[in-house]
């Protein structure tokens, strides 16, 4: 399928549900994604953080594309991350995702060693240069441990090295930076900026956002699509009630116990938790070494969907 241009609307970075051996389940992967769907969302984004791209076997993360690509049936496009730490590497996956059928491919800054923003500019050139698709660009400092900068961003998004970015930055300044630095240059028409925050949906789309990569959608899609929809008919009373309800529902993030998990294993075991008690998802596994949710902490998941109207 062809990519929309800007890239906009609501783009669930999709959970990949596990089996209890924490195989792929390809039949809670594709309920989950009929879920979605049937929600209204714009585009699905498979192989990002909240999909533990980064715990998956290379073979698993085929599995994912295919499977889903499958399902939708051009429907929807479907960009898949190429996360990695390297060029080659990236390449390697931009290679498999793209066989399979994505229609874009998402791809972070280089980690691991240390790099230059000029080596940075470099990888997205080097991966945009062998890729049959478009390239959004991914960014997430904390799990990479590098901010794309923003001169770099609208340098790239000028040459069309990149067709859009996802900002995971939790910069909402940065942010604001790369919308009013784009809409100021005309030879920026057609980049998506995207936001991937749960919590500052209405702020950013107010200052110009086109859609947002939010990982609570998986568990209510429905509430994003709703929320987007409200903010882009300029209903902020209404925006700002429905933002709120979704802020409170992402509390579930910090049930699990810092004492002996870390934030990764408390988040993502509480959306595959409340996806578990939702019905969509068969098992709430996550991929190993993260720690489980104990009964307790997903017995507060519960009440957290309770509270949001969603059990």
């Amino acid at each position: 399928m062809i990519l929309p241009a800007p890239l906009t609307g609501v783009i669930p970075p999709v959970c990949t549900p596990l089996t209890p051996d924490r195989e792929v389940d390809a039949p809670s992967l594709l309920r989950l994604v009929d879920h979605l769907v049937e929600a209204g969302v714009d585009a699905l984004f498979v192989l990002g953080s909240s999909s533990e791209a980064a715990f998956l076997t290379d073979g698993q993360r085929r599995l994912v594309v295919e499977t889903v690509v499958a399902h939708v049936g051009g429907q929807l496009p479907v960009l898949a991350g190429a996360i990695d730490m390297t060029t080659p590497r990236v390449l390697d996956h931009v290679r498999a995702v793209t066989a399979a059928g994505a229609a874009a491919v998402v791809v972070t800054a280089p980690f691991y060693a240390r790099t230059h923003p000029a080596e940075i500019a470099r990888h997205f050139r080097l991966v945009a240069a062998d890729s049959p698709v478009p390239v959004v660009a991914y960014d997430i400092p904390a799990a990479v441990h590098t901010k794309l900068p923003t001169d770099v961003v609208l340098e790239l998004a000028a040459d069309r090295t990149i067709c859009a970015l996802k900002d995971s930055s939790g910069d909402l300044a940065a942010f604001r930076s790369v919308v009013s630095g784009a809409r100021a240059r005309p030879s920026l028409t057609g980049f998506g900026v995207l936001t991937g925050s749960e919590v500052v949906v209405d702020a950013a789309m107010a200052v110009g956002a086109d859609g947002v990569v939010p990982g609570l959608a998986n568990v209510d899609p429905h509430g994003y699509v709703r929320l987007h929809d409200l903010c882009r008919a300029a209903d902020r009373d209404a925006a700002r009630a429905e933002q709120e309800r979704l802020c409170a529902l992402f509390g579930m993030v910090g049930v699990g116990d810092p004492t002996r998990m870390g934030p990764s294993s408390s988040a993502l075991g509480a959306f595959k938790a409340a996806l578990h008690l939702r019905g969509i998802i068969a098992c709430p596994a996550t991929a190993a070494p993260q720690i489980p949710l104990s009964e307790a902490e997903v017995e507060r998941v519960g009440k957290y969907l309770a509270a949001a109207g969603l059990l």
